[in-house]
């Protein structure tokens, strides 16, 4: 990857961690479409800056974009009608359609608890209590 160009932010919200780990700590919060600029990279990890909020860290590379994001101030009518989830999970290749077409080749399968689980919402400190209290920590660090 080359580095010192810019990306843009292709999720709703990121979250630069201090090492290139799901499980290090969060250093700062990013919004969809916000450029950062690329320092470096390890293996699916890129190593960014962000000069308008101060916010350096570790993004998993899916979440970001070579294009240009522009976000327009409202005066024009969006052209988009998708969601951000809807964009998180296409970019991993999964979206309404593709659930449908699941749904319609495993039909005795019961999506009760997934479509449950989907509305859970775990807040930042009870992940660190959860990673704390099981001793979980980012490969290469120590407890």
């Amino acid at each position: 990857m080359n580095t010192n160009r810019s990306m843009s932010i292709q999720i709703r919200q990121a979250h630069p961690r201090k090492s290139p780990s799901f499980l290090a700590p969060v250093a700062g919060i990013l919004p969809y479409g916000r450029q950062v600029d690329v320092l470096g990279r390890q293996e699916d990890w890129t190593w960014v800056s962000c000069p308008q909020t101060g916010v350096t860290g570790w993004l998993h590379t899916s979440a970001l974009s070579p294009k240009k994001i522009v976000i327009t101030d409202g005066k024009k009518e969006a052209t988009l009608s998708t969601s951000s989830d809807e964009y998180a999970l296409a970019g991993k290749g999964f979206n309404k359609d593709v659930e449908k077409q699941f749904r319609s080749q495993n039909p005795d399968l019961d999506f009760t608890w997934i479509d449950r689980m989907e509305t859970f919402v775990v807040s930042a400190s009870h992940k660190q209590t959860f990673l704390a209290t099981g001793n979980v920590v980012p490969f290469g660090e120590d407890i």
